[in-house]
């Protein structure tokens, strides 16, 4: 029997944190159209088409005692999969010297801080589930490092580092660790915050790209991608990072200068 044949069958309970918009939202909307109960956990309610199907749970990732308790009080008993979406970006590209301290803390407590928090908060049901299925959404950033990005750069390869580390720590067949990252720019609310009014988002992926790989993980539970990172490609389809690593999405230094 085959790694694959040994999940559960879905549907399933589902959480998914900073899940929203995004990649996230796209990896919500995926698994409730597969008729899974998904949960999200996130600043902002899930609006627009299928926004209905989420249960939402407000939290705000940087109040580390109101993270913890929507977290307890929040999380429905049973959990078969469970993402990690949320993070945070600075307003602009900036080197690190001009970096606001507060920017750089709200980076650990969204980009690693809450990681660590929905770790600890969901392991405990996910192995009950037996395979539960964790997926953390990456970066290439982790690969690539970059100019004027250190405190997202340094947060994602934390964050990178915690879950092959608490992966190693866990028996695969009660939880399996998964990673995912974009193969280039994601058309977000983030990224359109931060670019002008005018600008052409022609060449950038849709978090509906992550769909498919999220209804192969659901159905899997992950099991024959346990402890991979998986780059997803525009076309929907993904690739494990070590033979396909992602191009910088950094620009160079004069460009950001300018």
């Amino acid at each position: 029997m085959s790694a694959a044949d040994r999940a559960p069958a879905t549907p399933g309970t589902a959480v998914v944190v900073g899940g929203s918009t995004g990649i996230g939202r796209g990896i919500a909307d995926a698994w409730a159209a597969q008729g899974i109960e998904t949960h999200v956990f996130s600043r902002s309610r899930p609006a627009g088409p299928g926004g209905d199907r989420l249960v939402w749970h407000p939290i705000d990732l940087r109040d580390a005692e109101q993270a913890k308790e929507n977290l307890r009080s929040g999380l429905p008993d049973r959990i078969d999969l469970a993402c990690y979406s949320a993070v945070y970006f600075t307003s602009r590209r900036e080197p690190f010297t001009r970096t606001s301290e507060a920017d750089w803390l709200d980076q650990f407590a969204v980009n690693v801080h809450g990681l660590s928090r929905t770790l600890r908060a969901a392991l405990p049901a996910l192995r009950r589930a037996a395979p539960g299925l964790f997926l953390h959404v990456s970066s290439e950033v982790v690969y690539n490092a970059g100019p004027h990005r250190s405190g997202y750069a340094a947060t994602k390869a934390a964050a990178d580092s915690l879950v092959r580390s608490v992966a190693q720590e866990m028996d695969p067949a009660e939880v399996t660790f998964v990673q995912a990252l974009p193969a280039g720019m994601v058309d977000t609310p983030g990224i359109r915050a931060r670019r002008p009014a005018d600008f052409d988002y022609g060449g950038y992926m849709a978090p509906a790209a992550f769909a498919p790989l999220a209804v192969e993980l659901a159905r899997t539970r992950g099991l024959p991608y346990a402890g991979d990172a998986l780059v997803v490609h525009q076309d929907a389809t993904w690739s494990p990072v070590a033979e396909d690593l992602p191009v910088s999405q950094s620009r160079r230094v004069a460009d950001v200068r300018g």
